[in-house]
Parts: C-alpha cells; sequence; structure tokens
C-alpha cells in the first residue's frame, strides 16, 4: 500500500471517529436524556477545555519523547475506550467527565494528525503544498460518511436503525441501544485507527527546541506576545467570538431539524427521519467552497474574505429561523447548510493565512496553535456554555418545546454584530507576502 493512500486512510477516520456522534449530541442529551440547556451546554464545553491544553502538551511530547505515530495511536485507542465507557453513562454530570476525559485523548489527534502526514510526506520526498489538501479532504468525506451512517444505522426513526427489531435479546444493550449506537461506532472506529498508526512510517521525536531554554518557550508560550500588537489582538478576540458561533451549529442543527417531530404532521417528513444527513450538506459544501477560497483570496483580499465568512454566518443562522420541512423552508435549511462551507472555510482558512504572513517564523507553528486555542478552545467553552444558559432560561417552554426561530434569530443577530465590529475596528492593508501566500495555494 502507498504512503498516500496510507495516509488518505488516516485522515477518512480521524475525522469520522470525531463526526458519527459530534452533530448528534445535542438530539442525545436534548431530545433522548432531556437535559437541560445549562446541562447540555457544559456537556458541550468538554471540547473547548480539551482544546486550550491537550494540543500543546501533546505537541511537546511528540517533539522529545515519543515517536509520532506511536503517541497519535495511543490517544486514539485511549479514546476509543472512553467512548465505550460514555455510551453507558447516564447522568450529565457523569457524562462531562467522561467526555471530557475522551477530548482530552481525541483533540490533540486534530493537530497530530497534521503533523503526522506531513513529516511522512516530507521523509518520503513528496511535495507536501502539492499532495497533503487532497488527502485532508478525505477527512471531511470520512466525517459525513459517520454522519449518514449514524444517521441511518443509529437513529431510531431510520428503518435501518441496528438493534430496531432485537429488542431485550441483545443482553446489556437493553433501552439505550438506538442512541448510543453513534458511540460505539467511533469506539470501533478510533481503535482500529490506533492499532493502524503503529504500522506507519516511524516519526521519531526531535528536539525542536534548544537546550536552556526558557520553559515558556519551550510550551511555545512566546506567542501570547502577539497580543501586544493591537491588530493581531483583536484578529484573536474576534476568533474567539466566530469560534463560539461555529460550536452552535455543531451543538443544534441536529437538534433544530428533529424537533420538527413535535410540530402536527412533520413527524414523518424527511427533515425529521435524515436530519443527520441534511446537515452533512454543510460538509459537502465545504470541500467545494475549499476551492474557491484562492479566487476569492485573490480577488477581494484576506480582510474581505473574513468579512464574507461573517455575514455568511449570519445568513446561516438567519435561514435556520425561517426554516421548516416543507416548501420554501425546507429550501431555507439547505441553502444554509450550503452556506456553511464559506462561512467555515473562508474564515479558517484566510485567518490561518493571516497568521502565516503576520508573524515572525520563528513563533508561527506556536502562533498558529495559538489560533486554534482562541477559536477550538475559548471560543467553543464561550459557545457552548451561554448558548446553553440562555437557551434554556429565555427559549424554552415550559413543556420542552424550544422556540428554534428565536432561538437561530438570535444567534444571527450576533454574528451580524460580530461582522460590524470587525468591519469597523480590525485594520490590515493587503501585503506582498500575503500576495506570495495567496499564489502558492492558488497552484
Amino acid at each position: 500500500m502507498n504512503i498516500k493512500l496510507r495516509l488518505t486512510i488516516v485522515s477518512f477516520m480521524q475525522f469520522f471517529v470525531w463526526g458519527a456522534w459530534l452533530t448528534t449530541l445535542g438530539s442525545y442529551g436534548f431530545g433522548i436524556k432531556h437535559w437541560s440547556g445549562a446541562e447540555f451546554g457544559a456537556v458541550f464545553t468538554t471540547l473547548g477545555i480539551a482544546s486550550i491544553f491537550m494540543p500543546a502538551l501533546m505537541g511537546v511530547i511528540a517533539d522529545k519523547w515519543i515517536s509520532l505515530q506511536k503517541l497519535y495511536g495511543m490517544l486514539h485507542i485511549s479514546y476509543g475506550v472512553v467512548l465505550f465507557f460514555l455510551a453507558k453513562t447516564n447522568d450529565p454530570t457523569s457524562f462531562f467527565w467522561v467526555l471530557l476525559v475522551g477530548m482530552c485523548f481525541y483533540m490533540p489527534t486534530l493537530s497530530l494528525s497534521n503533523s503526522l502526514s506531513y513529516t511522512i510526506l516530507k521523509n518520503n520526498k513528496y511535495d507536501v503544498i502539492k499532495v497533503f489538501p487532497p488527502i485532508r479532504v478525505w477527512g471531511t468525506v470520512g466525517f459525513i460518511v459517520a454522519m449518514w451512517f449514524t444517521n441511518l444505522f443509529s437513529d431510531e426513526l431510520s428503518p435501518w436503525a441496528f438493534g430496531k427489531h432485537l429488542g431485550e435479546t441483545i443482553a446489556g444493550f437493553t433501552g439505550n441501544i438506538l442512541n448510543a449506537n453513534q458511540f460505539y461506532f467511533a469506539s470501533i472506529g478510533a481503535i482500529c485507527l490506533g492499532i493502524y498508526s503503529f504500522f506507519l512510517p516511524d516519526c521519531p521525536p526531535q528536539k525542536t527546541v534548544e537546550a536552556g531554554s526558557s520553559l515558556g518557550k519551550r510550551l511555545g508560550l512566546d506567542a501570547f506576545k502577539l497580543f501586544a500588537n493591537r491588530n493581531i489582538a483583536l484578529f484573536f478576540i474576534f476568533s474567539m467570538m466566530l469560534g463560539a458561533a461555529l460550536q452552535l451549529t455543531n451543538m443544534y442543527g441536529d437538534t433544530f431539524l428533529k424537533d420538527f417531530q413535535n410540530v402536527a404532521g412533520q413527524a414523518d417528513s424527511i427533515v425529521v427521519k435524515y436530519s443527520t444527513i441534511i446537515i452533512s450538506i454543510s460538509q459537502i459544501s465545504e470541500t467545494l467552497f475549499i476551492l474557491a477560497i484562492p479566487f476569492f483570496l485573490k480577488r477581494f483580499g484576506i480582510k474581505n474574505v473574513m468579512l464574507i465568512s461573517m455575514f455568511a454566518w449570519v445568513l446561516r443562522f438567519g435561514l435556520f429561523s425561517i426554516g421548516a420541512p416543507a416548501g420554501i423552508g425546507l429550501a431555507s435549511i439547505v441553502l444554509s447548510n450550503i452556506i456553511y462551507g464559506m462561512a467555515f472555510d473562508f474564515f479558517n482558512i484566510s485567518g490561518s493565512l493571516y497568521i502565516e504572513t503576520s508573524t515572525d517564523s520563528k513563533i508561527r507553528s506556536s502562533a498558529q496553535g495559538l489560533f486554534m486555542m482562541m477559536t477550538n478552545g475559548f471560543g467553543a467553552m464561550l459557545g457552548s456554555s451561554l448558548s446553553g444558559y440562555l437557551i434554556g432560561k429565555y427559549f424554552t417552554f415550559s413543556n420542552g418545546f424550544k422556540n428554534w426561530g428565536d432561538i437561530w434569530l438570535t444567534f444571527s443577530i450576533y454574528a451580524l454584530i460580530i461582522a460590524v465590529l470587525f468591519m469597523l475596528f480590525f485594520k490590515h492593508k493587503h501585503t506582498k507576502a500575503e500576495e506570495k501566500a495567496i499564489e502558492a495555494i492558488s497552484h
């Protein structure tokens, strides 16, 4: 098996074992477990908490002590074991702690998987810029396949759900089987990926920091000096606020569609039965908009592409606010999922490019890690905890039903405020360095 195919399998499985449960966790918490908004919001903060410190810590371990592919494999096997126990956990407090442990194992693998591919490709004399993007696209495909797999074989409304007609005959899997399948799928996939990783080419640790360097430098903390730069500090703050918007999509998209089963005459609609598949249009869109990024960057520049992303988030949530299972409402849901690709890709890639061209090469990797920390760490925590509190307090009726129209409208207004403030306060001029970087990703 050639190197590119082996790394394609890694990329596919890396996101399969996340996509199997991430977008359906809201339906699981709200619809099946009947947790409150605050309880579910707390559960989702586990992604942010783990993202704040674990990627940097595991990066140091991979650099100095353990071969990258072995560390990657151990983390995935540990993640898979935790997911198995997560499927059997019912109390929201216990669920929080178990999932937090799982995220501490999984979240570092997002960056480690990239490092693993880069290292193996370079060691085998491949052009990383040319070869890696097609490999990474299969990660998004894996996420989509996992969403479809979960919808078809775990959703109790699906005729193909495992265990649908087995009832009490499956010892030890009564009651929760239909809804916990998503965790079992991810658990098996993660353990298989972990074992597979040990058979990848060796990526031994390398001393990337000079002896005698300060602890801060060893941990990549030098990047925090960037907050002294007004423009970069503003960028990180807006990254955090927009990172919160991403979590709103992950947390509530599937739950929103599932709740149409409580509307008279809508329980058998396609939107309800195949909610996860419909949400997966977002990921399909993501793969397509990636191809359009070089054109938009050349035509409009980094700041304007980031602004386009922010206004795309406004549309994403606004269209959801008028969504319904049929007619114009269904078209609104589909269009919202298509726009997601622009909203997600344009900011993440243009933001990464901004960091690449605005920071010193000596701290560039740490700066990229700081960008991820602000979006997937603090941003995720902000979006998870605050949205859970607001939905539980202001948008949930006494019978447990939620006013999704007003929820999405509120999120849309939030995104609009961020876009306007960013447009007014973030000052940035197109540079020659950016032109060269944009030119590089165009080929």
